[in-house]
């Protein structure tokens, strides 16, 4: 038994000296059968939510509309959710309404995917009356059940067919990438922030080119306003190795340099996305372009800063190979700079102007830019003799 499940089976066993049916299910059971990393555990019972929280001391009603409770064991958080039906999609999204069971084959015949919709006991038997197993042996994304109706109940499932794809390297089954095709228009009902979590998903797994491919063929894209206009581009996605991009600027950042984004920062909050995010990786696209131009300069990482100076070497090398790139370190030479910010600067705007007796006005931010470049270009030292003379000489002119 894993040592990730040890906790979850405490849970588990707690139920069932109560006289409730419980067990750990979907992508923990998956990703252990696979021998991945495993992410979230989560628990199916037949106990009904109020049951639940009487049962446990430390307990939250994140969802209990649909039957799901978090319960903290020594504050590590485990959802448990009971046994249901889900009714009357409405949305294309989430059920209107759901039915509490206490058949764990009728619950786990709701769920998205063969591979998500196996059951483990607290002994470590399985049950897998989809034969989700035989899936993930043949490496198939296949739907439980028909794949018209589960992709009708929620539009999603159609992309998250594409993110598995990407990460697994498993192939979408011909009928559920059928189906996909025919119920393609169904995302525009989807959220984009929820359509944006799954495609940072799908950037990052070890078959995204080929998963990209699939969001232009399938007309997925077409429906996803913030990318309608780039299906051709996305059939022509490049094939490179995207598992080393980590965070969401980095992802994002690929994305916009891919597509040739002209307005990155539009594009961007399109997607609704942090505007963290959206600064950041507009840095990362400018300067990328910048490095084609010049090549890397020591105010293009001035302006970076130290962690995006690292992200845009990283995708410099993504996009150009290390074989067309100096193999040297970009942050040994961003911590010999020498300054980091204007602040670093010895002199302030109104020590310029005391030095050169004129009044505020454009030309003092000018002055400053012109001072920062003269100084990390090395032709200039930081210090207050050197920039006075530096200031009278260029005031003479």
């Amino acid at each position: 038994m894993k040592d990730v499940f040890l906790k979850p089976i405490e849970l588990i066993s707690k139920l069932e000296r109560e006289g409730y049916q419980a067990y750990i299910v979907g992508g923990a059971i998956r990703d252990s059968i696979m021998g991945r990393p495993i992410g979230d555990v989560d628990i199916s019972t037949s106990a009904l939510p109020d049951q639940v929280m009487k049962i446990f001391p430390k307990t939250v009603p994140v969802g209990i509309e649909h039957g799901t409770v978090v319960v903290l064991n020594d504050e590590t958080p485990y959802e448990v959710t009971t046994f249901r039906k889900d009714e009357n999609y409405t949305d294309f999204r989430r059920p209107s309404s759901v039915q509490f069971i206490d058949s764990l084959t009728e619950d786990l015949q709701r769920r998205d995917f063969t591979m998500n919709a196996i059951a483990m006991n607290r002994h470590g038997e399985l049950f897998d009356p989809f034969h989700g197993q035989t899936a993930i042996k043949e490496k198939q994304i296949q739907t439980v059940g028909v794949a018209d109706e589960r992709f009708k109940e929620d539009a999603l499932r159609m992309l998250r067919a594409l993110r598995f794809h990407s990460q697994l390297s498993f192939k979408v089954e011909e009928k559920t990438l059928l189906a996909i095709k025919e119920n393609a228009s169904l995302l525009k009902h989807i959220s984009i922030e929820r359509i944006s979590m799954e495609l940072e998903k799908m950037i990052s797994g070890a078959s995204c080119e080929s998963a990209i491919h699939l969001l232009g063929k399938t007309g997925l894209s077409g429906s996803i306003e913030s990318l309608a206009s780039y299906t051709q581009v996305l059939q022509r996605w490049p094939s490179l190795d995207y598992t080393q991009l980590e965070s969401r600027t980095e992802k994002w950042s690929v994305v916009c340099k891919i597509l040739k984004v002209h307005d990155v920062e539009a594009f961007l909050k399109s997607w609704k996305l942090p505007t963290k995010v959206v600064k950041e990786a507009e840095k990362i696209v400018h300067a990328l372009a910048e490095i084609e131009r010049t090549g890397w300069t020591n105010f293009v990482m001035y302006k970076l800063g130290r962690e995006l100076t690292f992200s845009t070497e990283k995708l410099h090398k993504l996009f150009y190979g290390k074989q067309k790139v100096l193999d040297i370190n970009r942050l040994d030479l961003y911590d010999q700079l020498p300054i980091y910010s204007k602040s670093d600067l010895v002199v302030n705007g109104h020590d310029i102007v005391n030095i050169l007796g004129k009044s505020p006005g454009p030309w003092l931010s000018e002055t400053i830019s012109r001072l920062e470049h003269e100084i990390l270009k090395g032709s200039l030292v930081n210090k207050k003799e050197s920039i006075k003379e530096w200031l009278i000489t260029c005031n003479q002119h």
